[in-house]
């Protein structure tokens, strides 16, 4: 599974500090998901990320 940010992100880090192999925000203050499968042993932290992102940016690809 791979998921991806949208536009509807602000930037608030919940998603990285969940899980940081997963999501990175970058300098320009928004998050970004790595642009490949996760690893069966983060798609539970990574779905919980996705869960918990106030705004709804973080999607399945």
């Amino acid at each position: 599974m791979k998921y991806r940010v949208n536009e509807n992100c602000i930037g608030c880090g919940m998603c990285e500090t969940i899980c940081p192999i997963v999501f990175k925000v970058t300098d320009e203050g928004f998050a970004v998901a790595i642009d490949e499968a996760v690893a069966d042993e983060y798609l539970a932290s990574a779905a919980e990320a996705m869960d918990s992102c106030p705004v709804g940016a973080i999607e399945e690809a």
